[in-house]
């Protein structure tokens, strides 16, 4: 927010301080999408340290209770070993240090077979404990049950993308209560990984292949979901919510992504987070492609040395051929663009895909040039008479 501060203290109306809060939601959102304050905040239900709440954040699914118990046995154990060595070392140290000047060795037994015994078997039985114990969770955590959903998770510098059986995408991660899940993770980049601190949960997210993650959710809520691997500089803002729904009708209601019940910007904010996030920018830097916060009406050189304004042809242009026109810097004339075709994919008619995004590249630049106004609530085109 320091960036915004001269401006904060130039603005006078309600609006205009609105429309600024609305620019720097959808500029943090596209940094990994924004969590509550109260996501990230520790809640610690207790002052005793011997209780795993103490040491833990909430447990939110079926095997988290059985991680922090395995995690505080073997804690304890250590502890208790911890002490006897030490003391018992302390204890020698004072008993068998140098007297008056004496240094010839007491006389000491060769051995003594039943603390042999014990120094050898007591710790074999806890170390057979803790393999038991962790492999049961273990399996807990990776054999998915049969009646699972599956999920696609693509991770990229620095979002996520969540893609639902039914086709639905968000940037937020929602789940059903006492549903399993597998969530098929994928990278567009980098190392990534995914990490649900409630569930217990970490698995890494390798570029060029497929990884997997198995949860079930058992307490409804709101959790922080972040990416536990360094990724770039942008890693520390990798991180969005995991929301748990208590039926699927509820979760429907927030990730099916409904066109008419938002503006055109909206839309293409949305088509943005999808899409676009991976490669471009909205924080004023160049990414793989150019930051589209600086692009609405750009005056700039092709590869080429050609001149080109980015108006809404040379936009739709750039969507649907992106080879075609590459920008100077970010490729060579001649070669084929980093950047896929979305040509059937975003739609091209009058007030649909295309159009949004560049509703959207606008609002960045200003958003006073667009309208807020609900798609549904915009009056519908009569079609010209007939002469």
């Amino acid at each position: 927010m320091i960036w915004q501060f001269p401006t904060l203290t130039a603005l006078q109306s309600t609006e205009a301080l609105e429309q600024l809060a609305i620019k720097q939601r959808v500029i943090d959102s596209s940094l990994g999408g924004t969590v509550p304050e109260y996501v990230l905040e520790r809640k610690i239900e207790t002052s005793n340290p011997f209780n795993q709440a103490y040491w833990f954040p909430e447990q939110a699914s079926t095997y988290a209770e059985s991680v922090d118990s395995l995690y505080m046995d073997i804690f304890f154990i250590s502890l208790v070993f911890f002490v006897a060595i030490v003391a018992v070392m302390v204890y020698f140290c004072i008993v068998y240090r140098r007297k008056g000047g004496v240094i010839a060795p007491q006389p000491s037994s060769s051995h003594n077979t039943t603390i042999e015994i014990l120094w050898s078997v007591l710790p074999s039985i806890l170390l057979v404990y803790m393999f038991v114990e962790g492999a049961g969770t273990f399996w807990e955590m990776k054999v998915p049950k049969t009646d699972s959903e599956e999920i696609q998770v693509i991770a990229y510098k620095y979002g996520w993308q969540f893609i639902y059986p039914n086709g639905d995408t968000t940037s937020e991660l929602h789940l059903v209560q006492d549903q399993p899940v597998v969530l098929k993770l994928q990278s567009k980049d980098v190392l990534h990984s995914f990490f649900v601190p409630a569930f217990r949960q970490k698995q890494d997210i390798v570029p060029g292949r497929y990884t997997t993650a198995y949860i079930e959710p058992n307490k409804a809520g709101q959790y922080r979901l972040s990416c536990n691997e360094y990724c770039g500089d942008g890693h520390s803002k990798m991180r969005t919510a995991c929301i748990v729904h208590v039926s699927q009708e509820d979760r429907l209601a927030n990730t099916e992504w409904k066109k008419p019940e938002y503006s055109a910007w909206e839309n293409g904010e949305h088509l943005y987070k999808i899409h676009c996030a991976g490669c471009h920018n909205i924080n004023s830097i160049a990414g793989t492609g150019p930051a589209l916060n600086l692009t609405w009406n750009r005056e700039g050189k092709t590869a080429g040395g050609e001149a080109f304004k980015a108006n809404e042809t040379y936009i739709k242009e750039s969507i649907l051929y992106p080879s075609k026109k590459i920008v100077e810097g970010f490729g060579a004339e001649g070669s084929i663009s980093k950047m896929n075709s979305f040509k059937g994919i975003l739609s091209e008619t009058p007030g649909g895909d295309i159009d949004h995004v560049i509703a959207f590249l606008r609002y960045l630049q200003d958003p006073d040039s667009v309208s807020s106004e609900k798609l549904k609530d915009l009056p519908e085109e009569k079609p010209a008479a007939a002469e």
